[in-house]
């Protein structure tokens, strides 16, 4: 990739090659790991559809869509499981744009269980069949074991051990994380100048 330098001091960007793919420093992540924390992932949210009452498919598919960014690139079951979601350009861990992008094709089964009865069931049904037919082949096939979602939002599912392991691979130097991740920069010159 190669770096782009912004304005005022703020942090250098990576630019996507012009395949659309970035480059990754990460290992595939196992797909049985990932096969089962997205197995947890879908028990919190049926569990979650279920204490919410009528508004549970809603409360749901708020928590498929968001799941990824709860715990800085960590859902519920990727916490149990151990891996992680990192958003490739800048390597650092996805958060819940990016969360709701890579899981926007697996909230799509549940909007499909939403329409009215008898077609709800069946579409949620067919849509489960063909969203997780695809992804599932995207996964398998891709070198990186990235699904539709993933590339869509340049994601990708690595094991947490091999990202806290290594601290210079889990995020680009320079780029602010946290509270300070919108502020260009700030934080740095305050510190470099020496407590001035």
């Amino acid at each position: 990739m190669s770096p782009l330098r912004a304005p005022f001091g703020g942090p250098n960007l990576q630019l996507v090659p012009e395949d659309g793919v970035p480059e990754s420093p990460y290992p595939r992540c196992s797909l049985l790991l990932r096969g089962m924390a997205r197995l947890a992932d879908v028990g919190v949210a049926w569990v979650l559809a279920l204490a919410a009452g009528r508004a549970g498919l809603v409360v749901a598919v708020l928590y498929l869509l968001l799941a990824d960014g709860i715990f800085h690139g960590q859902s519920v079951g990727k916490r149990i499981f151990g891996v992680k979601a990192v958003f490739l350009p800048m390597r650092t861990d996805a958060r819940f744009r990016d969360s709701t992008l890579r899981n926007a094709p697996l909230a799509l089964i549940v909007l499909l269980r939403m329409m009215p009865e008898p077609l709800g069931l069946r579409a949620g049904l067919g849509g489960l069949v063909v969203i997780a037919g695809i992804e599932a082949w995207k996964a398998i096939r891709d070198p990186l074991g990235r699904r539709l979602g993933d590339v869509w939002a340049q994601t990708q599912v690595v094991d947490a051990k091999v990202v806290s392991g290594s601290q210079a691979l889990a995020r680009a130097q320079g780029v602010p994380v946290g509270p300070e991740r919108w502020m260009t920069g700030t934080a740095d010159r305050s510190d470099s100048s020496g407590g001035r």
